[in-house]
C-alpha cells in the first residue's frame, strides 16, 4: 500500500516539475529524497513520511506557484490517494515550515521526519550541485551573476526581493552549516560547505583579475 503510495506520488511531483527551470525540477526532487532516506535511516525516523514529504516539499513553493492554488491541489491529492489525517498532518508541518524563508522558519519545525528532510534539502543547496542550482535560480529570475555595488543583505525580511547569485552564498548557502539539525546531515554538509567556499574564493580571485 504505502509503496503504491510513493509510486503515485512519484508520479504526480513529476508532472508538477516536469517544466521547472529553476532548478527545483524531478532531479533535485529525487536528490533531496535520496539524501532524506539516507539520513532519516541512520537518525531513526518514519522512512514513509520522510520519502512522502520529500517528495512534496517543493510542490507548495510560493517562489515557483501560487500558494493558496498549490495547497488546494495537493489537498486534492491527499484526498484522492486516501491518506490518513494523521499523515496528511505530519506531511504538511513539514511543507510549512521546512523552507528557510530568509530565517523566519527557525525553530518552527518539530518532527524528527521535518528535520531529516530540512537537512537533505539543504544539502542539496551546497557543494557542486547548489553552485549550479543558484547560478540557474539566478538566470530563470534575471539576477547578476555578480554586482560589487550590490552588498549581501543583512536583513532578510525582504528575502524575495532581487539580488545576485554570488550574494546568495553569503545571505543563506554559507548560513546553512549551522543550521542542520541531525549529526548525519551535518557530516555530509561539511565538506559540501567547504568545496562551496574554494569556488566563491577563486571566482573573487578570478573577477577581480587576481588569479590569471
Amino acid at each position: 500500500m504505502k509503496e503504491d503510495i510513493i509510486k503515485i506520488t512519484e508520479d504526480f511531483v513529476k508532472d508538477i516539475h516536469k517544466h521547472d527551470s529553476s532548478g527545483h525540477d524531478f532531479a533535485h526532487i529525487d536528490r533531496v529524497r535520496k539524501l532524506a532516506l539516507y539520513i532519516g535511516e541512520h537518525e531513526g525516523a518514519d522512512l514513509f513520511i520522510v520519502e512522502m514529504a520529500a517528495l512534496l516539499h517543493d510542490t507548495v513553493d510560493e517562489k515557483l506557484f501560487n500558494e493558496q492554488s498549490a495547497w488546494k491541489r495537493l489537498d486534492h491529492f491527499y484526498t484522492t490517494n486516501g491518506l490518513s489525517d494523521t499523515q496528511k498532518a505530519q506531511i504538511n508541518h513539514i511543507l510549512c515550515y521546512m523552507s528557510f524563508k530568509g530565517g523566519a522558519n527557525e525553530g518552527k519545525l518539530k518532527s524528527l521526519e521535518g528535520f531529516v528532510v530540512q537537512d537533505a534539502d539543504r544539502i542539496d543547496a551546497l557543494g557542486a550541485i547548489g553552485i549550479a542550482r543558484t547560478f540557474m535560480f539566478a538566470g530563470k529570475f534575471g539576477e547578476a551573476m555578480y554586482d560589487p555595488e550590490i552588498q549581501p543583505r543583512e536583513d532578510l525580511s525582504n528575502y524575495r526581493t532581487p539580488g545576485t547569485a554570488i550574494n546568495h552564498f553569503y545571505e543563506k548557502l554559507f548560513k546553512l552549516i549551522h543550521l542542520m539539525n541531525t549529526e548525519t546531515g551535518r557530516k555530509i554538509a561539511q565538506s559540501r560547505n567547504d568545496y562551496m567556499q574554494q569556488f566563491i574564493d577563486t571566482f573573487l580571485q578570478e573577477w577581480y583579475g587576481e588569479k590569471l
